[in-house]
């Protein structure tokens, strides 16, 4: 793979853990170039994020393309007209159809807040996972980057941290702590992958 990643992003509201890469990208301290932003959501800030970068961003859903088969059309017209090498959901709330999977296999991947296989699967995202994770009474949870295949959550485990659960957490607490580790961690994962210290399939 060519040692500065074309990335492609796709988020469903704020897209703070794409912020993270940019900044990263834009600091110099990670050799890749974002150059697709696709959300689901009209409204959500990840566009707005996008367009402020100056980045290409687009809205492809079921309210622009409502036959979900061209909408998997639509999406990967849209990734290969910008060179995406390596895709990157971050927050992103629906799945991606055969074609673009197909043709990306092994090149996308997806932060997940909690350490997969736990608390993973449909319904897992967000406070629902932290939730999950205080009610358990766990001592420890953690942020999971995966690839992505047609289950949710299910593809091959390419990084994991932890971190402590607090006696005094909230999911409200919880969820802040990860989010902040998230940033730092897929910037860290991405690091990786564009030194080659993680592989991805048929490299």
């Amino acid at each position: 793979m060519d040692k500065r990643l074309n990335l492609g992003f796709f988020a469903s509201h704020r897209g703070s853990n794409m912020q993270a890469v940019l900044d990263a990208c834009g600091a110099g301290d990670l050799a890749a170039r974002p150059c697709l932003v696709i959300s689901n959501n009209s409204e959500s800030e990840a566009l707005a994020r996008a367009e402020r970068e100056g980045i290409p961003a687009l809205h492809l859903s079921s309210r622009t393309h409502p036959d979900p088969v061209q909408l998997d059309k639509a999406i990967l017209s849209a990734l290969r007209r910008q060179q995406v090498d390596l895709c990157v959901l971050a927050g992103y709330m629906k799945k991606l159809g055969a074609k673009t999977l197909s043709a990306y296999q092994g090149r996308v991947i997806n932060i997940h807040p909690a350490l997969l296989p736990k608390y993973g699967g449909e319904g897992m995202y967000g406070a629902h996972v932290h939730a999950a994770v205080i009610a358990a009474g766990d001592s420890e949870t953690g942020v999971t980057i995966h690839l992505v295949d047609e289950e949710y959550d299910h593809g091959r485990i390419l990084a994991q941290c932890r971190l402590p659960v607090l006696a005094t957490d909230t999911a409200v607490t919880l969820a802040a702590r990860v989010l902040a580790r998230e940033h730092t961690f897929l910037v860290e994962t991405l690091a990786r992958i564009v030194r080659g210290e993680i592989v991805l399939p048929g490299e």
